[in-house]
C-alpha cells in the first residue's frame, strides 16, 4: 500500500493506493493537519509515503511528525520518469506539483494535451503524444489578478463579482476580465498541440475557469496524487 501526498500552499491532498488504483483519497487544510492519523488508522501501515510538496520545509516536518515511523519520501523533478520527458533547461527547477500532475496526464491519456492548474497560480503546461514536456506558462491565479487590481488601483475595489458578456458594473468587470483573461491564456496554448489533444484541468479555481472554455475538458482533481503514484509503481 503507497501513501501519496500533495502539498499545495493553502491544502494538503492525500490517498491511499495500491498496484490496482486508489483506496482513499482527501483533502485538508494545512491547520487541520491534525485530523490525518485518525483517518489513515483503518488501513494499517503503508509500505511507502510520497510526498510532492510546494508548501516548503515547515509544512514537511509537521507532516512528518505526525507520522512517526513512516519514512516520508520527498518527490523531486527530474529529466524523465513514468513515461514522461522533461524538456526544461534545468529539469530540476520545474515545479514538483506540474511534474507530478505531467505524470498523471500521460498515464491516463496517451494523446497530446494541455496540463492546467488552476490555483494560487495558474499553471499552463503542454505535453505532446511521445510523452515530451514541451514547456509551460505561469501566470497569477484568479484570485490574485482581482488582489492586484484592488492593491494596485485606488478606486478598483476588492469585490466578487460574476462573469458576465459585457459588464456593466466594475465588480463584474474585474471578474470577468481576470476569467477571460485565463481562458484565453489556456486556449492559445491548446491550439498550439497538434489536433484531437485533450485538456486536463484541476485546481481549486477551475469550476468558475471550466465554462468558458470551449476545447476538449476533463477535470481531474487529484492529478498531482496520481502523478505521485504512478512515480512509486515505476520505482524499483
Amino acid at each position: 500500500m503507497i501513501l501519496c501526498f500533495d502539498g499545495g500552499n493553502s491544502r494538503l491532498k492525500w490517498g491511499l493506493a495500491d498496484a490496482s488504483g486508489w483506496l482513499e483519497q482527501g483533502a485538508l487544510e494545512w491547520q487541520e493537519l491534525a485530523a490525518l492519523p485518525a483517518r489513515l488508522a483503518a488501513w494499517g501501515r503503508p509500505e511507502r509515503a510520497l510526498l510532492a510538496s510546494v508548501a516548503g520545509p515547515e509544512a514537511e516536518a509537521a507532516l512528518q511528525a505526525l507520522l512517526p515511523g513512516l519514512d516520508l519520501e520527498p518527490v523531486r523533478s527530474t529529466g524523465a520518469a513514468a513515461g514522461v520527458r522533461n524538456s526544461y533547461l534545468q529539469p530540476g527547477s520545474l515545479g514538483v506539483d506540474r511534474w507530478c500532475a505531467l505524470i498523471g496526464a500521460r498515464s491516463l491519456e496517451s494523446r497530446p494535451c494541455l496540463v492546467v492548474s488552476a490555483g494560487t497560480a495558474t499553471t499552463i503546461d503542454s505535453l505532446d503524444g511521445e510523452g515530451v514536456f514541451l514547456g509551460g506558462l505561469i501566470l497569477p491565479g484568479l484570485d490574485m489578478m482581482q488582489a492586484a487590481l484592488a492593491r494596485g488601483t485606488a478606486r478598483l475595489p476588492l469585490a466578487a463579482g460574476r462573469h458576465q458578456a459585457y459588464p456593466r458594473e466594475t465588480g463584474d468587470a474585474i471578474r470577468s476580465g481576470c476569467l477571460e483573461a485565463q481562458a484565453g491564456a489556456v486556449e492559445r496554448a491548446y491550439q498550439r498541440l497538434p489536433g484531437a489533444a485533450c485538456c486536463f484541468l484541476a485546481g481549486g479555481a477551475g469550476p468558475a475557469l471550466a465554462p468558458l472554455l470551449s476545447l476538449p475538458l476533463r477535470s481531474e482533481p487529484y492529478l498531482v496524487l496520481e502523478g505521485v503514484r504512478q512515480l512509486a509503481l515505476s520505482a524499483p
